[in-house]
């Protein structure tokens, strides 16, 4: 899947450096589900919070990868 960054509509191209740093929060991103999901199944725990922090996890991994990938802004 060579370039494969090059295929996505209303993106631009991507250096190699940027597409590691989007790998490597998106595998950040996927360790921190993992605790989160660990974190659920305890029953002692807030579940609240759980549920905040995994909303502002999302949130934060979301604004990183667009930092480095900023999409065009599409309007409909």
């Amino acid at each position: 899947m060579d370039n494969q960054h090059k295929r996505i509509a209303g993106y631009r191209d991507l250096t190699q450096a940027e597409i590691d740093l989007m790998n490597e929060a998106k595998a950040l991103e996927a360790k921190v589900n993992g605790l989160i999901d660990r974190m659920r199944e305890m029953p002692d725990l807030d579940v609240g919070n759980i549920a905040l922090g995994q909303t502002y996890a999302e949130e934060t991994f979301s604004r990183l990868v667009r930092a480095v990938a900023r999409p065009d802004r599409q309007v409909a």
